[in-house]
């Protein structure tokens, strides 16, 4: 599977709150969170944003709250990955279990202007920015991870199981 959008930038340490300010948080309706993703951040992202684009950020992107809502909002707004060059360790698990596609890429990651066009080769971790030619590695998941990814998160991979043992 690849991955192939317009690329928006965030720099280090972007926290919960600039991903979905804590006053929305008195819904759930992935929707109504879309309309405020990453809004503290970039006032007009909610606006510009469209299905397909890919985040680029620097390290611990998704640091603060352990809220599910942050991964929520952003796969809600339609952006189809986000890349980085860490996670904060409780958003890496929640975007996981909502089957957002997320990459640690360390290396190159800065190269990566706003507004270029990248490619993500998910199977095998491999970022290729389609602007400049440069493709650089990420780390890839194991086949059981990208299963969940694939189907949209940890509910859905569980469903599919049980339903087919059934």
């Amino acid at each position: 599977m690849k991955l192939t959008g317009r690329v928006w930038r965030f720099g280090n340490d972007v926290d919960t709150d600039a991903i979905i300010p804590a006053r929305y948080l008195n819904t759930a309706d992935p929707a109504e969170l879309a309309k405020h993703c990453m809004e503290d951040a970039d006032p007009n992202f909610p606006n510009k944003v469209q299905t397909g684009d890919i985040i680029v950020a620097g390290k611990n992107f998704g640091c603060g709250s352990s809220r599910e809502h942050a991964p929520i909002a952003i796969k809600a707004a339609g952006v189809a990955g986000v890349v980085a060059k860490s996670f904060a360790r409780i958003f890496y698990r929640n975007a996981i279990n909502i089957g957002l596609p997320i990459f640690e890429c360390p290396e190159g990651i800065d190269q990566i202007r706003e507004g270029s066009q990248i490619e993500i080769d998910v199977e095998q971790g491999l970022i290729r920015d389609l602007t400049t030619g440069k493709t650089y590695a990420a780390t890839p998941f194991p086949e059981f991870m990208q299963k969940i990814i694939s189907t949209g998160g940890l509910i859905e991979y569980v469903r599919e199981r049980v339903t087919s043992v059934e």
